[in-house]
């Protein structure tokens, strides 16, 4: 398989690759690799061989769309598509099927990529581990003894395995990023409603975002351009994100916030961010330390996920993992007057958090401030794993509540092989800049060169 996306494209266009071929290629590694990983719950082999051979004959006769025409991703299984069961990893939903695509699914289908699948996660996304799921943990695949993160870890696992060329997660908390990270790939999340959550079962509306998970930057990039409705069929030349990333950079003011972000990191991860900040300083202007106001109240995700959720409690109680179910109906405990006074708040942080970029133009951090736990130890001590997930999650959330592009990309690994990530955020509306300088890191080093198997 070519290392990018892009260069997949170039091979499919000119027609010395088939996507069939492609697809066949991706099912097969599936078929060998999930019984393992457990990354994905439904694989949707016939109607993507169809589209294989649709997007083929397409491209044979000169109808080429754009550098996904072909291409195989993959989808969390709580983003919805036509005639294809949504499970959102529950019994809940366990025969769930939805008449129409979500937003991101018509879109990556008018861009002619190819759906594998639908992918393990963390039961209705609500955990940082994907080891609550009905259809049992995702196994992250540089260790399959570790977790894959969450919630969107059934993503993370089959890019890094190479199971699909790309996948689209979702973010509350950082449910791209925090599992992009265990997994030594890279996990974007857009601006706050830049992407469609149209069609995706939502776990807090006020954060929830959907992006792509990734092997490089660049083929983030060639996502982003077609989930958010800016693919360049609909740009003048040469103005898609992909485009971008081979322009001469602005000077770069680099702000690094180690206060709360760099607090309690894993001694491995610390030396290999610090290792990863000196290439940050090669690459930017100006590199200086800053303090950031870090809100960390729960409120609204309490409140709108109980929301969502209390028509099915209400039914079926009993479908529901007992942890999912314990989270859920905290939100329950929680008065409308706390939630107004959360959404006020939010509107606040937004504005607030923008006035940073006065002083810097990025911000960096490190993603998670430890590696991969062991699976089988939060499932023998179930009192750590929720703790556990809150750490892992501590540096990714206040980028949702800012609602600011945010990426996560390798940055090395631990003596026993475990990926560290480092995180790249901007001013809303910039994944541009976001991007360049992400693909400047990556091209500066070759961790994202390194394959699990």
């Amino acid at each position: 398989m070519p290392a990018t996306i892009a260069d997949t494209a170039e091979l499919l266009r000119t027609k010395a690759l088939s996507p069939i071929e492609l697809t066949q290629d991706c099912l097969a590694r599936i078929e060998r690799l999930n019984p393992s990983l457990n990354a994905f719950i439904t694989v949707t082999a016939e109607s993507a061989i169809q589209a294989a051979r649709q997007a083929e004959s397409e491209i044979m006769q000169g109808q080429w769309r754009g550098p996904l025409h072909g291409i195989p991703l993959a989808l969390k299984d709580i983003i919805d598509v036509a005639g294809v069961r949504t499970t959102a990893a529950s019994a809940v939903f366990k025969n769930h099927i939805p008449e129409e695509d979500a937003e991101v699914v018509r879109l990556l289908k008018a861009a002619g990529a190819i759906l594998l699948g639908k992918q393990n996660l963390h039961e209705f996304a609500y955990g940082g581990s994907s080891t609550i799921s009905d259809y049992g943990p995702v196994h992250n695949p540089w260790n399959q003894a570790r977790i894959a993160g969450g919630s969107s870890g059934g993503s993370a696992s089959a890019v890094a395995a190479g199971l699909c060329c790309g996948a689209l997660g979702t973010d509350t908390a950082g449910s791209i990023r925090e599992p992009a990270a265990l997994c030594g790939v890279v996990g974007l999340k857009p601006t706050y409603g830049r992407v469609s959550t149209r069609g995706i079962i939502p776990l807090s509306q006020s954060f929830d975002h959907a992006g792509p998970i990734t092997r490089n930057v660049s083929d983030a990039a060639v996502i982003l351009d077609a989930i958010s409705g800016s693919q360049p069929s609909n740009n003048p030349a040469g103005n898609s994100l992909l485009d971008s990333l081979s322009r001469q950079r602005p000077p770069l003011r680099v702000g690094i916030p180690r206060t709360f972000f760099c607090e309690n990191l894993d001694p491995e991860v610390l030396a290999a961010i610090e290792q990863a900040l000196e290439v940050i300083t090669s690459l930017a202007a100006e590199v200086k330390e800053i303090s950031l106001a870090v809100n960390t109240d729960r409120t609204l995700q309490l409140v709108e996920a109980f929301t969502y959720h209390a028509q099915f409690i209400e039914k079926t109680p009993e479908l529901y993992q007992p942890e999912t179910l314990r989270r859920v109906n905290l939100g329950s405990k929680v008065g409308w007057q706390d939630y107004t006074r959360g959404l006020l708040q939010l509107k606040q942080d937004r504005q607030d958090i923008a006035k940073i970029f006065e002083t810097v133009d990025m911000l960096v951090t490190p993603t998670t401030p430890i590696p991969a736990p062991s699976i089988v130890e939060l499932q023998q001590n179930p009192d750590l794993l929720r703790p556990r997930e809150l750490l892992l999650l501590r540096n990714t959330r206040p980028f949702n509540v800012w609602g600011l592009p945010t990426i996560s990309v390798p940055c090395g690994f631990t003596r026993s092989g475990l990926p560290i990530g480092l995180q790249i955020a901007g001013p809303h509306w910039n994944e541009r800049s976001v991007l360049q300088l992400a693909h400047a890191y990556e091209q500066a080093t070759t961790w994202h060169n390194q394959k699990p198997m």
